[in-house]
Parts: structure tokens; C-alpha cells; sequence
């Protein structure tokens, strides 16, 4: 079948040699200085002809393996009511990240952040028996985020393209079964894409359920930090990361209080007193729905507030101000001790297991307390793993070193359970004649993120380096600019469409050879074939855009190992 053969002196592109100004991340200065992408506001970005041809490409792999697997393609409106997501609690959940606008009637309307209400009722609407499910659904949609701080080109936008599928089953077994499928289904797309992955465990978050395991293509431009064992190959997000709460042993003196003035940090306390900082308790104020809430950690340790608010979600996790000590005077400021605390639920890392013995503050000014024990002097209402990971954590599946690394979310997978069809009673009529409640699978893929994954990975100093895959032409011949040069490649690549390939043929006039030369290493194609200073033969040079590797050809020789 011929395919489409693109003339760049007919193709709205305009290539930039510098890098924008505000381009932090490598796949942002290269889809905008390649003619990819172009930038209308802050988190806002308009496709070009080339950018939606590698976007389709994406979207097409996650098409035909959606397929395969029996999932059938619908299109949900973006444009959605309140009153599902106030029916789930997530209208208010969302928080400042849902963009909410009214009609002209005065009603209550969201931009879709994720579709699992709206699929859950039309699921409710069309099926009605056992002998409906399973069934998997899916769509390719513009998603909307009101992102604080949207940043890193296409990574982080306020719309987004987005892959979101879900499985309906009428068991817990069923619900396994789609969400194995899913996965495998994923590997196979990312593999076909040509992105490097990692499969880690995570957190539901907003999402509610249970098992959930992102997919993460290694990168160092990626906001996502996860951690690997050398060891054992356990992989999580580090917000994901549990520690198990440790026996400790040994006997501990009375609680001693000790003269600490000048020492509300934890630096100043250690430098005071001489010990190492790991020996302190640091307990952080938050208020969890309004209400103080003190979190322990060793001194050594930063809480993470991420994960703190993973943990205690719904609810709204904020730091305190100076404000909430006033009236407050078992609560004296740089000086919290978790002994003797009233009416102040006590959150603790892991770490600060029954047993430990610990310096922290007397809840008194200029004063703290040695020999404070967790179970004796103070007990801990509930165990959460709070900390920052760091490198060299022990594994929590064989001990060993954890290791950190920068990743790009590029999948997400997620057994719901029935948090949803609990909400709308979305029952189905069983074998035996009773209603049985559906349970759910959810599955999204970045598929306009994963265009700025592969671009983080596949480029080099050059420019982008597209897998052949996704890549928006085949092969990209260049013309070097006399007649008789541009004659053979447009003659070359004639034959090529016709062959089927996809062909990007650089005619430009008035252009010179070593900007054209320029645009094709910065554009990406996989194949580079030149019409050079032996045109006149019959002969022209064939680059690999990968490897750098270059040979000659005739032209009936190149378009034969070109549409092989």
C-alpha cells in the first residue's frame, strides 16, 4: 500500500537552534527546537503536523494492544456533571486540581481529570446481567489538571492525552484475571514503543482500591523518585516504601529532663548535647482536617509529606502556623515531646518502635528529655511509614542497600474493588438469580507523556532519536540543494511511498546543505538518506540515525533495504 510522502517545502515546521528560555528538561527543548510542539500558556501546548504524527503513532500501539486483549474503544464526554464525583467524594478529594466552571444556568460542571464515575454509570446503564462481564472498556482522551506548577514542556500540562481503560467483573477472581491482562498488555506496549520501564509498586492515592503498580520509564528529568534492590529486584514508589516496625531491646534509665537553651531544631539540639542527630525525635506538627496532629520521626529523617497525605487521604494534611499555638500551652513551640501530650493523636514512623529510647523535646521551653521510650512514656496511636527513603534503606524484602532513581510516569494500574459501584449500586443480576456487585479495574497510560519519555531517552546531542515504531516517517531524504540532487530525492522517495514506506523528503530551496543536515539529526527519523555530491551516479548516502553508521547505495539498492 503507498503511503504518504511529505515534502518539508509543503510542511508548517519551523526548526530552532537555541533552547527556549524557560526549557528545564531535555524532551521540552527538543520538541519545541525540532518543530514538534509549540507552547500557548502554562501547561497548554499545541500539537504541530510532526508532534501529532509520532502522538498518533503512540496512541495506535495502545490501540491495537487494548485489543487484543478484547477491550472495546468508546469516546466519554471531557465536559462532565458534579454530581457523580460529589456521589464518590472526589469533587471535593480533587482539591485545586479540578478545574470546575458553571453554565450559564448556574450548574456544576468539572474538566475530567479520570473518567471511573462516568464509565461506572454508563457501565449501570448497559449491562443488567452476569452474562454482560466481564467487559473492558477504553479511550483516548484529553484529560484536564489545574497542575500547580506545571512545568517540564509536555511532562507536566494542565491537558493532557491520556489511555484510560476499566474492567468490569462480577468477582474478585475476574477483577485479577483483567488486571493480568492489563499488565501484560502494557509490557507489550512499552516494549513496542521502545521505552525502558520499571514495574513498581505504588499507592491508589484519589484513585481508591488496592493492588496498584506503576509503570516508569527511567529518567532524570522524571518528578517520580523510586526505589530498587540490587538484590532481590523489589521496586516501589518511594512513597509505596514500607518498613516494618522493629523489636527493640535493652534497658533504659528514667526519663531525665535536661537544660537545652536556644535548641528548637534538631542541628542546634545534637550540637548542644554532642550526640548524633539520629538519637533525637523530631516530631512535626500538621493538621489533619483542621485538627494537630504530631508526627515522630528520627531526628535524622525528614517526614514526607506526600506520603503522610497518601496515608491520611481524604483528609487535608496542612503544616501549622504560629496561629495554632496561640491557647495552646501544652504545645510550646521547637520543644514537643510526644510524653504528656493531651488531646493529640501521635503518628510514628516505623523507626520509633516500642522499646527505643529517644531525646526529645520536655514540652517546656529551653528544655528537653533523655530517656524517653516508646510503650513506657509515650504511646504511638498508629504506625505509618512517613520518612523520605534515602539510599541504602534496608529492603524491606531482603534487607539489603535500596538504591534511588528519577523516573517518568508512564502507566498506572489500579484493582478498584467497589469503592465505585458501591457509590452508584451498580449491581448485576448472578447465576442464581440474585444481584451481585460489580467490582473494577482502572488503567491509564500517559500516551502524550510517553511522547516526552521517549524523547528523555532516544535523544542524544544531536537531537531526538525516534524508535522506528512511533517515529513520524520512516526514512527522511535530504536533498543537498542542486537540481539534479533534489531531482533524485524526489524521485527516490516517490518510489519509496509507493513501496509503503513512510517518507519525510527535505526539497526546501534557498536552505543550505548544512542546515538540512542539521534538521534531520535534530527531527529524529531512524533512516537518513542523503542526495549528495554523487547524485549524478545514481548514488546516495544511507545514516543510520542511531548508530551513526553510513554507507552508499544506488538508489534501487537503498530502496530495497528501506522497504524490506
Amino acid at each position: 500500500m503507498a503511503a504518504q510522502v511529505q515534502r518539508m517545502s509543503r510542511l508548517m515546521v519551523k526548526t530552532l537552534r537555541d533552547d527556549p528560555a524557560d526549557a528545564e528538561t531535555l524532551s521540552h527543548k527538543l520538541l519545541v527546537r525540532a518543530g514538534y510542539v509549540r507552547r500557548n500558556a502554562a501547561g497548554i501546548w499545541s500539537w504541530l503536523p510532526l508532534g501529532m504524527r509520532v502522538l498518533e503513532n503512540v496512541a495506535r500501539v495502545v490501540r491495537e494492544e487494548m485489543d487484543a486483549i478484547g477491550a472495546q474503544e468508546v469516546l466519554l464526554p471531557a465536559l462532565l456533571p458534579k454530581e457523580p464525583y460529589e456521589a464518590t467524594g472526589r469533587w471535593d478529594e480533587y482539591g485545586a486540581e479540578l478545574f470546575r466552571l458553571k453554565d450559564r444556568k448556574g450548574a456544576d460542571y468539572l474538566l475530567g481529570p479520570t473518567h471511573e464515575e462516568i464509565f461506572t454509570l454508563l457501565v449501570k446503564d448497559q449491562c443488567t446481567s452476569y452474562k454482560d462481564l466481564p467487559v473492558i472498556l477504553y479511550q483516548i482522551q484529553t484529560k484536564y489538571r489545574d497542575e500547580a506548577r506545571p512545568r517540564s514542556g509536555i511532562l507536566r500540562g494542565r491537558e493532557f492525552q491520556m489511555k484510560d481503560s476499566y474492567s468490569f467483573d462480577t468477582t474478585d477472581e475476574g477483577l485479577a484475571e483483567s488486571y493480568r491482562l492489563h499488565r501484560e498488555a502494557y509490557i507489550k506496549i512499552f516494549r513496542r514503543l521502545g521505552l525502558e520501564h520499571r514495574i513498581v509498586s505504588a499507592v491508589s492515592g484519589a484513585m481508591g482500591g488496592s493492588a496498584s503498580e506503576e509503570f516508569l520509564a527511567p529518567a532524570p528529568a522524571g518528578e517520580d523518585t523510586f526505589v530498587h534492590c540490587p538484590s532481590c529486584h523489589y521496586a516501589a514508589n518511594t512513597e509505596a516504601v514500607t518498613f516494618a516496625v522493629a523489636p527493640a531491646t535493652g534497658e533504659h534509665g528514667p526519663v531525665e529532663e535536661l537544660d537545652t537553651p536556644d535548641t528548637p531544631t534538631i542541628e542546634t539540639l545534637a550540637d548542644h548535647l554532642g550526640v548524633p542527630a539520629s538519637a533525637t525525635l523530631k516530631n512535626l506538627l500538621v493538621k489533619v482536617d483542621g485538627e494537630i496532629v504530631a508526627v515522630g520521626v528520627p531526628g535524622d529523617r525528614e517526614v514526607d509529606l506526600g506520603k503522610l497525605t497518601d496515608h491520611l487521604a481524604p483528609a487535608a494534611v496542612d503544616l501549622v502556623t504560629a496561629e495554632d499555638f496561640t491557647g495552646r500551652p501544652d504545645l510550646v513551640r521547637g520543644y514537643v515531646g510526644p510524653q504528656g501530650l493531651e488531646k493529640v493523636r501521635y503518628l510514628a514512623d516505623p523507626r520509633v518502635a516500642p522499646g527505643t529510647a529517644w531525646i526529645t523535646g520536655a514540652n517546656k521551653q529551653d528544655k528537653h528529655a533523655r530517656n524517653v521510650v516508646a510503650g513506657r512514656d509515650f504511646e504511638v496511636d498508629e504506625y505509618l511509614d512517613v520518612v523520605v527513603v534515602e539510599d541504602g534503606d534496608p529492603c524491606p524484602a531482603c534487607g539489603a542497600g535500596l538504591k534511588l532513581d528519577r523516573a517518568i510516569e508512564i502507566g498506572h494500574i489500579f484493582q478498584l474493588g467497589r469503592k465505585y459501584t458501591d457509590a452508584f449500586q451498580l449491581d448485576v443480576l448472578g447465576q442464581n438469580g440474585k444481584p451481585v456487585r460489580v467490582t473494577m479495574g482502572s488503567y491509564g497510560i500517559g500516551v502524550s507523556r510517553a511522547v516526552a519519555a521517549l524523547a528523555e531517552q532516544h535523544a542524544d546531542e544531536q537531537g531526538l532519536c525516534w524508535p522506528a515504531e512511533i517515529a513520524p516517517a520512516d526514512v527522511h531524504v535530504v536533498a543537498a540543494g542542486k537540481a539534479l540532487q533534489t531531482e533524485l530525492a524526489l524521485d527516490v522517495a516517490e518510489k519509496l511511498g509507493a513501496a509503503g514506506a513512510r517518507v519525510l523528503v527535505d526539497d526546501r530551496a534557498g536552505v543550505s546543505p548544512g542546515v538540512k543536515f542539521t534538521d534531520a539529526e535534530l527531527i529524529g527519523v531512524p533512516k537518513i538518506l542523503v542526495a549528495g555530491r554523487r547524485s549524478g551516479e545514481g548514488v546516495l548516502e544511507l545514516k543510520d540515525r542511531r548508530t551513526g553508521e553510513r554507507e552508499e547505495l544506488t538508489a534501487e539498492e537503498a530502496i530495497a533495504r528501506l522497504t524490506a
